[in-house]
């Protein structure tokens, strides 16, 4: 991808700091590690993601001498506070993610699961959805519903089956859409259709979930590159695209001073069924190892990103693509 975040997570098991494991590895007088040393030399038994406590507490110490003495006290782990940010966690947050049984919309919720958020999806089929809660239960805790977003009254619906599960809300990720040709391959039904699903329910969704958020939450609109790189097969997507795209930025300015953050994210070239149906899986795995194609992982990981940012802060846009072009 273009855009590549490194960060340091406190979830065992997640993304570590090589420099903090050797430093780990050094640090004497804690039990366990590698045999054959006398005990009092072995070094830590290291956890992934947690920093161990004799590499937090000789760092405390230097950053207080160093500060004691006027000195900088050099790259430790407390002494990041020119360098580093707060990172809220995601930990009891309540999400409603919608297209959340397939593609972009599952990876996310499944990777917010993993962190603790209750998640709550939607999706048209029945087995899709079970497919989807089945994986998020292994990981978290999340529920959801089988309907359709552009049915009349079916925003309604999910928000209130929502609601009821989770009580609140404070994360809502719309990502619900089906593809659309261009405008003239396509019949006057499926480009209702097609509006009602990408455009119509999109605003709908963010209005529903501004009432239930109050004065504290983020919303995050899953667009896509297309509304800047148009094809002429891609007309009424495109434009769909483009549409959400400027809702976002003065939704963004709508809400900010309301206490609800608004973020667009726009993925490119991503692996999913429904948009290449000339792409087999065989044929899609082989341009992701190429680098040529993004999986929905990805678009996961930056949606994390945008909820993990300090509350000063708002990423109006994210755009993530493949490395290479196919």
């Amino acid at each position: 991808m273009t855009i590549e975040t490194v960060m340091l997570s406190g979830r065992q098991g997640r993304n570590f700091s090589p420099a903090l494991m050797m430093s780990c590895l050094a640090a004497p007088g804690v039990r366990g590690g590698r045999q054959g040393l006398p005990r009092r030399t072995r070094p830590p038994l290291i956890t992934l993601g947690r920093p161990c406590q004799a590499h937090l507490h000789a760092t405390e110490k230097a950053g207080e001498a160093a500060r004691g003495s006027g000195e900088p006290s050099g790259r430790t782990m407390a002494d990041l506070h020119d360098a580093d940010t707060d990172e809220p966690s995601l930990s009891g947050k309540r999400a409603i993610i919608t297209g959340g049984t397939t593609g972009i919309g599952r990876a996310i919720a499944i990777l917010l699961a993993s962190y603790g958020v209750r998640v709550f999806i939607c999706g048209r089929t029945p087995e899709h959805l079970h497919d989807a809660l089945e994986r998020i239960r292994e990981v978290g805790e999340g529920s959801g519903i089988a309907l359709d977003l552009a049915e009349q009254g079916g925003v309604d619906r999910f928000f209130a089956a929502a609601h009821k599960y989770l009580g609140g809300l404070d994360i809502a990720v719309i990502n619900a859409a089906v593809p659309a040709d261009g405008l003239t391959e396509m019949d006057a039904q499926d480009l209702r259709y097609a509006i009602a699903t990408d455009f119509t329910a999109y605003i709908t969704s963010a209005h529903t979930a501004c009432r239930l958020m109050g004065g504290n939450g983020h919303i995050v609109l899953i667009g896509s590159t297309s509304a800047h790189a148009p094809s002429p097969g891609s007309t009424v997507y495109a434009g769909m695209k483009a549409g959400i795209a400027a809702f976002s930025e003065a939704l963004t300015k709508e809400l900010g001073s309301k206490g609800v953050k608004v973020s667009l994210v726009e993925p490119g070239f991503t692996s999913a069924d429904f948009h290449y149906p000339e792409l087999p899986a065989e044929k899609q795995d082989e341009l992701i190892r190429e680098e040529k194609l993004l999986r929905a992982q990805d678009i996961a990981v930056g949606v994390r990103y945008l909820l993990t940012q300090p509350s000063r802060v708002v990423v109006q846009q994210l755009t993530i693509v493949p490395r290479l072009k196919a």
